[in-house]
């Protein structure tokens, strides 16, 4: 890396970390308890849509540190259920089934399907993003990659009417990304929750009313 390059990283470096403890979502969710400030992106989106109800079963992919996962097992309560997948490991949280691995992986994928025992969940969410490079041409591929891969699982796992909330990006292959999911689902919002910070090109898609044409709820 040429010694410009360095400094450019590390300028960028000490502009995000000035932005994060200046953060006031940052400073709450230390306050309330929240392992992430993205925390309150669900509870805003979930405020306004209430796509997470008690008793739901809810399924939290790459869900480490578990920020997502501890709001839906609030709201879930009592008698919900959240299960948790991500590749890196995770603290427990109260009312959080937590299956380490990729779930892209078919021994993951049945590990969930095992656990909803043929029931189907009734959400999905997703706020996964990729290691960002900051070369755009990289970055926007991967995380559309990574949404394609949440309705992949979505489509297998979600009982009939069922939902999916998932993090993507503006830019290529998102408004191709968005015509998968009406096809699958009967209406497609976006939503960009206050929390998310102003320069992030960030924003959420919450797909309802799952058709149910690929169910696959029972394990080979």
């Amino acid at each position: 890396m040429s010694s410009r390059g360095a400094m450019s990283r590390s300028k960028s470096s000490k502009r995000w970390l000035r932005e994060h403890f200046s953060d006031p979502h940052v400073k709450r969710s230390r306050e309330e308890g929240y392992r992430s400030r993205a925390s309150f992106k669900l509870r805003e989106i979930n405020k306004r849509d209430r796509i997470i109800r008690p008793g739901m079963t809810v399924v939290d992919l790459g869900a480490a540190p578990g920020g997502w996962s501890q709001v839906a097992a609030e709201r879930s309560d009592p008698n919900g259920r959240v299960i948790a997948v991500d590749l890196l490991p995770m603290a427990p949280i109260p009312g959080v089934e937590f299956i380490q691995g990729d779930f892209s992986d078919q021994a993951v994928l049945d590990h969930v399907l095992n656990r909803l025992a043929g029931a189907g969940a009734d959400l999905v969410i997703s706020d996964m993003a990729p290691n960002m490079s900051g070369v755009k041409g990289i970055d926007q591929p991967r995380a559309m990659a990574l949404a394609e891969l949440a309705l992949d699982l979505a489509a297998r796992v979600l009982a009939p009417g069922g939902g999916l909330l998932v993090k993507v990006f503006q830019g290529a292959g998102c408004e191709e990304f968005r015509a998968s999911l009406k096809a699958e689902f009967a209406t497609v919002k976006t939503r960009k929750p206050e929390a998310s910070r102003a320069r992030s090109n960030e924003m959420y898609l919450l797909a309802s009313g799952f058709r149910g044409q690929n169910r696959k709820f029972a394990a080979p």
